[in-house]
């Protein structure tokens, strides 16, 4: 069977099709989706004595990017679009920042941590969005959210006789990552890949990590250094093929059926599922300041989330 060919672009925007509400699939989806991405900062952490962090996310953008790669020829996609190489590359240095961020900052944190505050995310984009995306303005209780969030940082990040130094650079790693996360949100949404296939939007994104990502580990020594165990393999694959390719494919398949804001809400989950496996897989300990911080932060981000902002039109995934 020959590929099916994609159509090609035009200037002219294509009708926005209509989301539905959540039902019992796009449900059972995002629980699962929740749950793999809330598993992704153990699966690194536990296996960063056999791979540094920051090896594994060059070895699986590049195993993702070869899986992406072929699955775009078979259904006849084009990844390589000369007008779009510039959003492109401004979406993957976004999207390696953040990933950096989160291999750097676990070398110094806990799973649990990096959890959370990669997840402050929604509360930059949120900001950012209404700074400079026409119909994306909060509302009252959306600004409370932000000041939440922002409050539960401050509180998570308060330097504690229980926590050390280490600890909270990691932590501090982990909000950065979160920013450059919504950072690759507000690109997106500005450029002309807001309405690109998600394949294209992904693939840009693994080939700058793996660019960037692998040169930088062998410099640093990092590849020098793997000793490849069965765990290491196990979560190697899982990262390339679940995190890296299943996860996200599904993600932007729900975001171009089902309500956004209804999406938003669900994901609140994957933070919570990531404390919950560092505690239980990962022995993390977690602090006072963390719990309430933590809280405050998942508070704000359900009020950040709640419906009332209005989305702009032809707005693509974030």
């Amino acid at each position: 069977m020959s590929p099916r060919p994609e159509r090609p672009a035009t200037a002219a925007k294509t009708p926005q099709a209509i989301r539905q509400p959540l039902d019992a699939r796009a449900a059972g989806l995002m629980l699962g989706f929740c749950l793999v991405i809330g598993l992704q900062q153990v699966a690194i952490k536990s296996v960063a004595d056999a791979v540094s962090p920051l090896a594994q996310i060059g070895i699986r953008s590049l195993v993702a990017v070869l899986l992406i790669a072929a699955i775009a020829r078979w259904r006849g996609i084009a990844l390589w679009v000369p007008e779009q190489f510039g959003p492109g590359l401004i979406v993957g240095i976004g999207y390696t920042l953040e990933f950096a961020f989160v291999a750097l900052g676990l070398n110094y944190t806990y799973a649990a941590h990096m959890s959370v505050f990669l997840y402050t995310a929604p509360v930059f984009a949120a900001v950012g969005l209404h700074l400079f995306v026409p119909g994306e303005q909060l509302a009252l209780r959306h600004w409370a959210g932000v000041a939440l969030a922002f409050a539960g940082l401050v509180i998570a990040l308060a330097p504690s006789a229980h926590v050390s130094s280490q600890v909270l650079l990691g932590d501090a790693l982990g909000v950065a990552a979160g920013a450059s996360w919504a950072g690759t949100t507000l690109a997106l949404r500005t450029s002309s890949l807001s309405e690109a296939p998600p394949l294209r939007t992904i693939a840009y994104q693994l080939v700058v990590a793996s660019v960037l990502l692998l040169p930088t580990a062998a410099v640093l020594g990092d590849l020098g250094s793997i000793h490849m165990t069965a765990l290491a393999w196990a979560s190697l694959s899982f990262q390339s093929v679940v995190v890296s390719v299943a996860a996200l494919l599904v993600w932007f398949w729900l975001l171009r059926r089902y309500l956004a804001s209804r999406l938003g809400v669900f994901a609140f989950l994957s933070p919570i599922f990531g404390v919950g496996f560092g505690v239980v897989l990962m022995g993390d300990p977690i602090s006072i300041n963390f719990a309430l911080g933590g809280l405050a932060i998942l508070a704000g981000l359900l009020l950040v989330n709640s419906r009332g902002r209005r989305r702009a039109p032809n707005a693509g995934p974030k």
